[in-house]
């Protein structure tokens, strides 16, 4: 017989204690992106149709490499800016994957509105509705009272477990978000609300008075755009965008913050993720641009205690692929009339 107490065993138990007590305070929270730049609407719909042509972004996340089926999040999302109606229109699909056991999808489509102040400043209104289906594979929890004292786990011989089944482990539900931000030639600030219904995606009925729904996910960010030269079709240039992200939900937030810095077809960057209560990870990256595909890779080295408690995490790797029409001679010719996209380069 083999007997198992190791960290697959530990995060199938996290994810059935996660479960279990999720009429709790311990609600779930959404997948964040190290590349918030790449996954533009997951941050913010105010940002649907910054681009004047179609924008495509792809992203994949790994984190907790180390751990044995650790959290995997997949992130695709199509826009691209109507200029008669001064809108933007996008669609974003989202898969997050946690251990194998535990997996949500979230549809969206977004919409954005561009309302001109002046010659120097601009507002974007961006509202997003869709639905959020979540799965559980029930069969590959393991809970508590089919542990050992002594042994552990007999992956052999599984004691059964005295937990009820849900009668349904499948839901979807509807989930609407709205944002804002405010922008210049070279600094913008925006605000997002995400889950404004505080959409209810539990399985377990139990409790259903107490602190039903998912928390609403609050998002203050701002960054600007320092040119260092200017590019041309052949050269993008160089520029240094330094960045801040503040969120917050439920009980948890985090504060996110550092610089980006492109010259030529390649940029790189280090930020800084702080949680309320630890800091929790260093990140850097690096990247490379031509034409109109664009290729980034980050790394999270995790500097929270759970490095130390767990023997190491492996670290979270992402994977991005950005794919902006933006570069063809017409729409060149139209950023350069109106040059208050500017700030958004990091995100182009």
């Amino acid at each position: 017989m083999r007997y198992h107490y190791n960290m697959s065993t530990f995060r199938h138990l996290s994810v059935a204690a996660a479960l279990l007590f999720f009429f709790c305070p311990l609600q779930a929270q959404d997948p964040v992106f190290s590349q918030f730049y790449a996954a533009p609407l997951q941050l913010n719909p105010a940002f649907a149709g910054t681009t004047y042509a179609p924008r495509i972004s792809m992203i994949y996340r790994n984190q907790w490499s180390a751990f044995e089926g650790g959290y995997q999040t997949y992130a695709v999302s199509y826009e691209q800016a109507v200029e008669k109606l001064n809108s933007g229109f996008g669609v974003s699909v989202m898969t997050d994957n946690a251990a194998d056991i535990y997996k949500t999808n979230r549809f969206t489509a977004v919409y954005g509105y561009r309302l001109k102040m002046n010659d120097n400043w601009a507002v974007k209104f961006g509202v997003e509705g869709g639905l959020i289906q979540t799965n559980l594979d029930w069969d590959q929890l393991i809970f508590g009272d089919q542990l050992d004292e002594i042994s552990g786990y007999d992956e052999d011989n599984p004691i059964l477990s005295e937990e009820i089944r849900p009668e349904n482990l499948n839901k979807s539900v509807f989930d609407v978000g709205a944002g804002l931000m405010l922008y210049s030639r070279s600094f913008y600030v925006g605000f997002a609300v995400h889950h404004l219904n505080r959409p209810d995606e539990s399985l377990l009925e139990i409790n259903q008075n107490l602190n039903v729904g998912l928390p609403m996910r609050m998002t203050l960010h701002m960054g600007g755009q320092i040119s260092l030269e200017e590019g041309n079709k052949r050269n993008p240039g160089a520029f240094i965008s330094p960045s801040l992200i503040i969120m917050r939900q439920g009980g948890f937030g985090q504060i996110n913050g550092g610089t980006l810095i492109g010259f030529g077809k390649f940029f790189g960057g280090l930020y800084y993720r702080h949680a309320w209560s630890n800091s929790d990870a260093a990140i850097a990256l690096l990247g490379y641009r031509q034409g109109i595909v664009r290729i980034g890779y980050s790394y999270d080295i995790t500097i929270s205690q759970l490095a130390a408690e767990s023997s190491g995490t492996g670290g979270t790797h992402e994977i991005s692929l950005l794919i902006n029409l933006d570069d063809s001679r017409s729409i060149q010719r139209r950023r350069r009339k109106s040059q208050l996209n500017d700030c958004f380069k990091i995100f182009n």
